[in-house]
């Protein structure tokens, strides 16, 4: 770090007194970074606190680098500069164009000043920021003042143009109504008016809202008003000519004019479908949490049924086999004979004891699927046949489909819950199933020739078995259809990826 000597430091108050005309330059540039610097050497010696609080550097931390370098200036354009024109008086302009700013350079002007004090050269450097003001413009435009409107005008319609939605510009009247100033042609497409038609009639906008928005705006618009700060609404508009209601967001920027009133600029916007999102996805969230506590119901109740059937006729018939085995230890103890209709009667109870178990089994986890798919929904339409007494026949194009133990069980209980359906409500005659292969896609289809679905009672709340359906086949990334043929009958349709 190169330190000022004692003997520049000592002469610098002495340079202020001594140059009336120089203290008074500095004192009118106050403001701007100022430079003191050894002629001989071009070693700093002092910098003005707009100087160090601008390069955020400390004065010993400044004495410590080359400051012409730091500054932009060579030193042999310096010389050059200052001891061509040092019989000039004032400050000598030397300025720099620097690195653009919004598309236009911003300019730093350094003015310098060969000072002499006790036969010590000094430079004064005093550097200013300066940006092109609008005179600059003019002169330098070929239109003149003119041009430059026109051009400022083009640029802020260009910008208004290519702005989603509808910019504005609007007062409030005596009676709290709106009155629009301003609405770029964006207005049509938004609101459904023309800029000049809805200008002249503003009331228009606050007709155009049900009574619970337009107070929610009266109010914001107070507020915004009163505390000057921005204006953030949304609410449903009414457009007469589409017969449609629009989500609008509203943004604004108040500002107090010279007459005292308040104008707010600002934008609206379209949100209608974000909205809309918004409101599918709550009613699915809400949908889905009713699904759950319905699924967590009939868990519960399986959980129980289970457990019944374990203690009643798992539990009834371990009783009575170890009473009959207790029995024939008995007799068989004193050397009595054991009947065979004693022990057929045991048998008999472990076979039911073994289709208890094997129920039990199916109910959690039906055994035919280790069989595979195809087998397994085969299966299912003659147990339907038997049990119900209605044809259901079974096709494929596959003798064997690789599925997932994922994909194999929600095809499975899909099928089982259709054919519930279809036993309950469908007053059918005829049942196909049909699974296929096709394309890279595992499709299965259940159709019967009932009396066909209602498709509002796909959209019952208690409507768990569809949903149920549904939600199966989305977390397998596959689709879930269900139609209603042209003639009688219903047909389900699920499609799901094959796993590579």
């Amino acid at each position: 770090m190169v330190a000022p000597s004692q003997a520049s430091q000592a002469l610098l108050p002495e340079l202020l007194v001594e140059n009336v005309q120089l203290l008074s330059e500095l004192l009118r540039v106050v403001g701007d970074e100022i430079y003191l610097i050894d002629a001989t050497d071009f070693k700093l010696v002092y910098a003005n606190q707009s100087a160090l609080n601008n390069t955020t550097l400390k004065l010993g931390e400044l004495q410590a680098i080359p400051i012409l370098d730091f500054l932009g200036v060579g030193q042999a354009t310096l010389q050059a500069s200052l001891y061509t024109k040092k019989v000039e008086r004032g400050f000598i302009p030397l300025t720099q164009e620097q690195a653009p700013i919004v598309g236009r350079s911003i300019q730093h002007q350094l003015l310098t000043k060969l000072v002499t004090v006790a036969d010590k050269v000094f430079i004064i450097i005093i550097k200013k920021d300066l940006l092109p003001t609008l005179d600059q413009e003019c002169r330098e435009s070929k239109g003149g003042l003119n041009q430059v409107l026109m051009d400022s005008e083009s640029r802020v319609e260009a910008i208004i143009s290519n702005t989603p939605g509808l910019v504005f510009q609007l007062q409030l009247d005596p009676k709290g109504d709106i009155v629009f100033n301003y609405l770029s042609d964006g207005c049509k497409a938004l609101l459904g008016f023309n800029p000049s038609d809805l200008m002249q009639q503003s009331k228009l906008f606050f007709a155009m809202m049900n009574p619970r928005d337009r107070a929610s705006l009266r109010k914001r618009l107070k507020l915004s008003a009163e505390e000057l700060t921005q204006l953030d609404w949304e609410g449903r508009v009414w457009i007469n000519d589409w017969q449609d209601n629009k989500w609008i967001n509203l943004r604004a920027i108040p500002k107090v004019l010279s007459d005292g009133v308040t104008q707010w600029v600002g934008i609206m916007i379209n949100i209608t479908q974000s909205k809309n999102e918004k409101h599918e996805l709550q009613e699915s969230r809400h949908e889905l949490a009713q699904l759950t506590v319905h699924m967590n119901q009939i868990k519960e109740l399986e959980r129980t049924r289970i457990a019944r059937e374990i203690h009643d006729d798992l539990g009834g018939n371990l009783t009575a086999i170890k009473i009959s085995l207790g029995s024939i230890i008995n007799r068989l103890s004193t050397g009595q004979s054991v009947s065979i209709e004693h022990a057929r009667n045991l048998e008999s109870i472990v076979d039911n004891t073994f289709e208890a178990i094997h129920k039990i089994s199916s109910d959690l986890r039906p055994n035919i699927l280790d069989l595979g798919i195809v087998a397994a929904l085969e299966w299912q339409a003659k147990e339907f046949e038997k049990q119900v007494g209605v044809a259901c026949s079974f096709k494929t194009n596959q003798s064997e489909i690789s599925v997932t133990p994922e994909q194999a069980i929600t095809l499975f209980r899909i099928c089982q819950e259709s054919m519930s359906n279809i036993a309950k409500h469908a007053n059918a005659t005829a049942v196909q199933i049909a699974l296929n292969l096709h394309h890279g896609e595992i499709i299965m289809k259940i159709s019967d020739n009932g009396v066909g679905i209602d498709f509002a009672d796909t959209y019952k709340p208690n409507s768990f078995g569809l949903r149920g359906m549904q939600e199966r086949v989305s977390a397998l990334y596959g689709s879930f259809d269900i139609d209603r043929l042209p003639e009688r009958g219903t047909v389900i349709t699920v499609t799901l990826p094959v796993e590579s």
